[in-house]
């Protein structure tokens, strides 16, 4: 979408001080330990893209606040390589670089936001390959530290600890389904059919490059079989989340021109489990 048109939606520049309005309107306050995801196009023209609005969440949480982001690794090794020849797996065992949370870049999927966030100062990346966030401010230190290498979205998880911490969730035009913190819930809920993965990726040890064997739900196919519970074409996060909504749990409202959706992290996660376990209990 061109600037203009990006202009006449949102009836003008998106600036950070009308975001920063806008989101103390949606309820998003100061000291705030926030994670989000964002749809920099749903929002309208924001001049000077992913910092702008960086800079306009740190102005509503203020020095005590902390921002996250689910990042991942753009360049992780693909999970079919274990299918190739295997002339092939032997080439990109013995030269695929290291995951480096320094340097490796955020999934690309997940948008412009998490790849800007990281890589400002004071910045803290997690461990883990896969799995990886990212965190600046007060709390970035406590989140990202020690990521466990399995179970990654389970406790002891920045997820779990966002919730431990009384963070909160922002979808900034980002669709319901995007609600990563959805896999939390999917991890802790005890209901049959949850489904898992094993797959290696190269990390460093003390300094050295090596293939660490990875234990995870499986939060790219679907940790559970959501098909007898929600309707053909649907999202499951999205059912879920709009089941949340209905019940009163989470908030609504507009940043620029772009619908938002600020949601409290132990809420949301108690919900979805008990969602999960209620609608698959079998």
């Amino acid at each position: 979408m061109d600037e203009m048109a990006l202009l006449k939606r949102s009836g003008g520049p998106v600036t950070r001080s009308r975001i920063s309005r806008d989101l103390a309107a949606l309820g998003l306050g100061r000291g705030d330990v926030v994670m989000f995801h964002t749809r920099m196009s749903a929002i309208g023209y924001v001049p000077g893209g992913p910092p702008t609005v960086i800079g306009a969440l740190q102005d509503v949480v203020g020095p005590a606040g902390t921002l996250m982001v689910t990042c991942g690794w753009n360049d992780a090794p693909p999970y079919e390589s274990v299918t190739w020849p295997q002339e092939w797996q032997d080439a990109l065992r013995a030269e695929h670089p290291a995951y480096d949370a320094d340097l490796s870049e955020a999934d690309h999927g997940n948008g412009r936001l998490p790849e800007a966030l990281r890589r400002l100062p004071g910045a803290v990346r997690s461990r883990h390959p896969d799995v990886s966030f990212a965190a600046l401010g007060a709390a970035a230190d406590a989140l990202m530290a020690d990521h466990p290498w399995n179970d990654p979205h389970g406790p002891g998880t920045p997820l779990a600890k966002l919730v431990a911490l009384g963070g909160r969730v922002l979808l900034l035009g980002a669709p319901l389904d995007t609600l990563t913190l959805l896999h939390h819930a999917e991890a802790l809920a005890e209901a049959p059919g949850k489904r898992y993965v094993d797959y290696e990726q190269p990390v460093l040890e003390d300094g050295r490059r090596v293939w660490r064997r990875f234990h995870d739900i499986d939060s790219q196919e679907g940790a559970f079989d959501y098909t007898p519970v929600v309707p053909e074409g649907e999202e499951p996060f999205a059912v879920i989340a709009r089941d949340m909504l209905a019940a009163g749990i989470g908030r609504r409202g507009e940043v620029g021109a772009a619908e938002s959706y600020l949601f409290e992290a132990g809420e949301a996660v108690a919900f979805a489990r008990a969602w999960i376990e209620g609608k698959l209990a079998g």
